[in-house]
């Protein structure tokens, strides 16, 4: 079992940035990719990012490759998301994730087992 905890959100202007942090419980964190997804009012939810098991592998939806950062740290069971040059089109819930089991991480909302509450961010023009 995993529980995962999400913080960081906010409002943020046009340009600038946040650090989304998830925080999972439970001893076969280390085992397990991790994703990060988020849901627009209205819309579906979305892959942002992902992160092998390891952490020496990432993945990016194209709309945020180059501005995102998903990275892990298993000793203290963190996932954070450092979101830079933030767009109005960002504007979401931020949801994390963890996979079933396994390394790879995935695009795919319906191979997560566990996701956390959310966290709101905001982004003014």
């Amino acid at each position: 079992q995993v529980q995962l905890v999400e913080s960081g959100g906010g409002l943020v202007q046009a340009g600038g940035s946040l650090r989304l942090s998830c925080a999972a419980s439970g001893r076969t964190f280390s085992n397990r990719a991790m994703g990060w997804f988020r849901q627009a009012p209205g819309k579906e939810r979305e892959f942002v990012a992902a992160i092998t098991s390891s952490g020496d592998s990432t993945d990016y939806a194209d709309s945020v490759k180059g501005r995102f950062t998903i990275s892990r740290d298993n000793g203290k069971n963190t996932v954070p998301l450092l979101m830079n040059s933030l767009k109005p089109e960002d504007t979401a819930v931020y949801y994390c994730a963890a996979r079933f089991s396994g390394y790879s991480g995935s695009r795919y909302s319906s191979e997560y087992a566990y996701w956390g509450q959310g966290t709101q961010v905001t982004v003014s023009s």
